[in-house]
């Protein structure tokens, strides 16, 4: 992930002071343990200023609104109770080339400043400290002791100190050409690697694009260079510097924010003429690092999710096969009866001392031998042989109720485990929010435990997969358990179509119609392809896909999510093949 780096912050901070002050703070809310959101509004409107101190995403930007959920953190508390309503009147940076900025707040524009926010965005050691007029600490996101720190311990009471200052040169543009090139020139070593050791300010990602801008190689060695190569460069580092000074005294028009291979980049470093792929750096922070941060616990939840469903299916696999097999033992239980019933008729026969007794079968006269109790007399023989018999077909009535109940089960996860492999990476929001819908699923159903889980009041609205059919009807299909019985109990009409792949696990699919309208061969047709690509068969050539009126899908008592029974149903051979999914 990359990081904000002095020249990305110099940027998104010049925009903030130049449209966003001064502003009333309206709210703060903590979403989690690295992240608040700052409610402000100025007289043209309101936004959220995310501010972060994530060790690998630390960073400050205007953000969509929070996801609405309960806010138990103390420090959003602390800054709610001491800037609740105050004006936020200036934003600057703490030193010189360093990436630690000083959020200020007053009564009011123009009176004197009473609180100091300083977020300290600097890799695994950024940190947010409030402190009041005086300077002292009265908050930290995280407090540091001296056992942690000897060099710059941060508690509460002690005095706001400055981040140690690097001791690299500092960059200005007033250094000529001969200086800069001696001083990178220096050390025969990779001009990327030489740069970043002789100066403050630079990222490894800034370098590589000067760098690549100057049509040069990261890796290359200084001593490889010619001079029209360091003129080149050195025509790049003053495009820095230039961007630099324009945004800190307000002009913002050389920022540039977009995409790279890598990343992205605030500055037009090859003069493209195309209109940058936002308008601020706001637009760009806030979705890359919503984005790297979704995908980041997609990652995360779909790895938990994945190992705990292969755990509970393995086990209940063991103990299903337990069941089948003591079912199989029981199936002997009329052999037992019959051997019984043929011994008790030839009483006779038996002699003491026998280990065992052939008899003719009483229907095909073939020999059936008998095994025998030395201890015991053909009667007492015969009445262990009863016993057996009956103690078997009792195991078979308290077993068959048991393996029924694991091998619906299986099914019910299986259900799950293909929703989990159909959302193989992140794409979009909705594909986290599947997972995390899933995730309560199991908290719910007594799979996953976790202490400080709350079940949401309100639902989320689910996000579906959405296509059009040939004809232009909607096709709905679930992403996960909660999504299905939604689509088919609370969205369907009794004009849709419902479709569900014919006793494979799979997303239940919805084809909504207008009243009166007829979906013809090619809208069932896709239906049934996409409703078999969904499933567990994906990858065969042809599926059964079942279809009805949804009038005609139930849910049994005590059923597990996702799961229902039909009728009526009608029949058609899905090619999961056919449907190329969207990228």
């Amino acid at each position: 992930m990359q990081p904000v780096d002095l020249t990305t912050l110099i940027a998104a901070y010049s925009e903030l002071r130049t449209t966003w002050l001064p502003a009333r703070l309206e709210q703060v809310y903590q979403r989690d343990r690295h992240t608040i959101f700052l409610a402000l509004r100025t007289l043209t409107g309101r936004g959220w200023l995310a501010v972060s101190w994530h060790p690998t995403a630390a960073r400050l930007h205007l953000s969509d609104p929070p996801p609405r959920k309960p806010d138990t953190f103390t420090f959003s508390d602390q800054l709610r109770h001491q800037l609740g309503g105050l004006a936020f009147v200036a934003i600057a940076p703490v030193s010189p080339w360093e990436r630690a900025l000083d959020l200020q707040f007053a009564k009011r524009p123009g009176d004197p400043i009473l609180w100091h926010l300083y977020i300290e965005i600097m890799g695994k050691r950024s940190n947010a400290i409030l402190a009041n007029a005086d300077n002292q600490i009265v908050t930290a996101a995280h407090q540091v002791s001296e056992k942690q720190s000897s060099i710059r311990p941060i508690l509460t009471g002690a005095p706001y100190a400055l981040p140690p200052s690097l001791t690299d040169p500092i960059p200005s543009l007033t250094e000529s050409q001969s200086r800069w090139q001696e001083r990178i020139a220096l050390i025969p070593d990779a001009l990327g690697r030489q740069m970043l050791k002789s100066y403050q300010g630079l990222s490894s990602h800034l370098v590589k694009a000067a760098i690549a801008s100057a049509k040069l190689d990261f890796e290359q060695s200084t001593h490889s260079l010619t001079q029209k190569d360091w003129n080149r460069l050195f025509d790049s580092w003053q495009q820095w510097l230039n961007f630099i000074q324009s945004c800190q005294t307000g002009d913002l028009s050389s920022i540039y924010p977009h995409w790279t291979e890598t990343g992205y980049q605030v500055i037009n470093w090859n003069h493209n003429p195309e209109p940058p792929d936002f308008k601020s750096v706001q637009d760009l922070l806030n979705r890359y690092y919503t984005d790297e941060l979704n995908r980041f616990d997609f990652k995360q939840l779909r790895h938990q999710l994945s190992q705990k469903l292969s755990n509970l299916l393995n086990k209940l696999r063991v103990k299903g096969q337990g069941f089948e097999n003591r079912l199989q033992e029981s199936s002997e239980a009329d052999d037992y009866r019959a051997k019984a019933d043929l011994l008790m008729a030839n009483l006779q026969e038996w002699q003491p001392g026998m280990k065992a007794i052939g008899l003719p079968d009483f229907e095909t006269g073939e020999p059936v031998t008998i095994p025998l109790d030395l201890e015991k007399n053909a009667v007492q023989n015969a009445q262990s042989l009863y016993k057996r018999h009956q103690k078997l077909k009792r195991a078979r009535g308290a077993v068959e109720p048991l393996l029924a109940a694991v091998r619906q089960e299986i099914d019910y996860l299986e259900q799950i485990e293909v929703a989990i492999s159909q959302i193989d990476d992140y794409r979009e929001p909705a594909d986290l929010q599947a997972l995390a819908e899933i995730r309560e699923e199991f908290i719910q159903q007594g799979y996953l435990s976790d202490p400080e889980y709350k079940r949401q009041t309100q639902e989320s609205t689910p996000e579906f997969y959405h296509f059009v059919s040939p004809s232009g009807f909607e096709l709905l299909i679930g992403r996960n358990n909660r999504q299905n019985d939604v689509l088919s109990f609370r969205v369907a009409t009794d004009y849709d179509l419902w479709f569900h792949t014919q006793e494979i696990a799979g997303s239940h699919g919805l084809l909504r119609l207008p009243p009166g309208a007829v979906a013809d061969e090619t809208d069932l047709q896709f239906a049934a392809d996409l409703t078999a690509y969904y499933s567990r068969a994906r990858h065969s050539e042809q599926v059964p896909v079942v279809y009805t009126e949804p009038k005609n899908v139930y849910k049994p008592k005590g059923a597990k999510p996702g799961m229902v029974i039909y009728k009526h149903e009608r029949i058609l051979w899905g090619c999961p093949q056919h449907f190329t999914p969207p990228t």
